[in-house]
């Protein structure tokens, strides 16, 4: 069983990190290469409003935002302008822009930017679109919350006909153009490599896997039951699960509310892991520490530790 890969979480450091201070994230990120990580990860919002703290804050503030648990005020850099920086920075870290909620955008826009950052890295970018869950973002930018699932499939295929065709024509039932010359292409001729996930394994998204998908990022833990119907649908589509990269993350426990949790208890959930398929770790530093000048250090002890289990 082989060592897992690394990812390092950038987003939501702000007990870390002074939020306006954005290139202390290109700094982590390039210590993170240093150290001997596969990749950093930034997710995003465009904008929060009222209820998205409806379940109530999180209850130390260096766990994971999650849907309903945000102050609206939380600060959301644009995810794919900051991995941009990150790329001029390094040269091998992979630059995983893990939530980018589609359907805010248009498809062709949203083609250009991820295929001009994967230009720009040659080839180190990775996208998980998303619909997200926050219905003031969608209505703040004049976009239907109900139609989201269905813009994100309109999205998936047209971002195909544009990364491959010149020019690229499509016609779906919310997005039409005809002869649109999308150049420069991205660095693949496919395209960024996409990752997908959700909280649950639905049918769409199953779908969207099976279609489109190089890595499933699930948000939490998967059932033994719902990672068996993945490997089958693969398998039924002529496609060999072993090449869906499996990601998953190790999660912190806390002595208090207000402090990091240690980070080898947190390690020990690899293993276990492992065993279900997963190739693909992400970690959140801020979650381990309180320091910016031991990020480095802490990804290295993390390389060490992880390659000793």
């Amino acid at each position: 069983m082989s060592a897992p890969r690394l990812i390092l979480v950038l987003s939501e450091n702000w007990t870390l990190t002074d939020p306006r201070d954005l290139r202390a994230l290109v700094r982590v990120a390039v210590e993170a290469e240093d150290a001997g990580f596969d990749g950093v990860m930034a997710s995003e919002h465009i904008v929060l409003g009222p209820g998205s703290d409806a379940n109530g804050l999180m209850a130390n503030p260096r766990e994971y935002a999650l849907p309903g648990n945000q102050d609206p005020a939380t600060p959301w850099p644009n995810s794919l302008l900051l991995l941009s920086a990150i790329a001029a920075r390094t040269t091998r870290l992979r630059l995983i822009a893990a939530g980018v909620i589609a359907p805010l955008r248009h498809p062709i826009a949203l083609a250009q930017q991820l295929a001009t950052l994967d230009l720009l890295s040659e080839g180190r970018l990775v996208a998980q679109p998303i619909v997200s869950w926050h219905r003031p973002e969608y209505e703040a930018l004049d976009v239907s919350f109900r139609l989201r699932g269905r813009l994100l499939d309109e999205h998936l295929a047209a971002w195909e006909v544009l990364w491959r065709d010149t020019p690229a024509s499509y016609a779906g039932e919310h997005y039409r153009f005809q002869d649109a010359y999308l150049v420069p292409k991205a660095y693949r001729e496919s395209g960024p490599r996409l990752w997908l996930g959700g909280s649950s394994l639905h049918d769409a998204l199953l779908r969207r896997l099976v279609r489109y998908g190089h890595g499933f990022h699930p948000l939490g833990q998967p059932t033994d039951a719902e990672l068996t119907a993945l490997r089958a649908a693969l398998t039924e589509a002529g496609r060999d699960p072993a090449d869906l990269e499996m990601v998953g993350g190790i999660r912190p426990t806390f002595p208090d509310a207000h402090s990091p949790a240690p980070i080898a208890l947190a390690l020990e959930s690899i293993p276990e892991q492992l065993a279900r398929g997963f190739t693909t770790i992400c970690v959140k530093p801020s979650q381990y520490t309180d320091d910016l000048a031991e990020v480095g250090p802490l990804c290295k002890e993390i390389v060490r530790r992880v390659a000793a289990l």
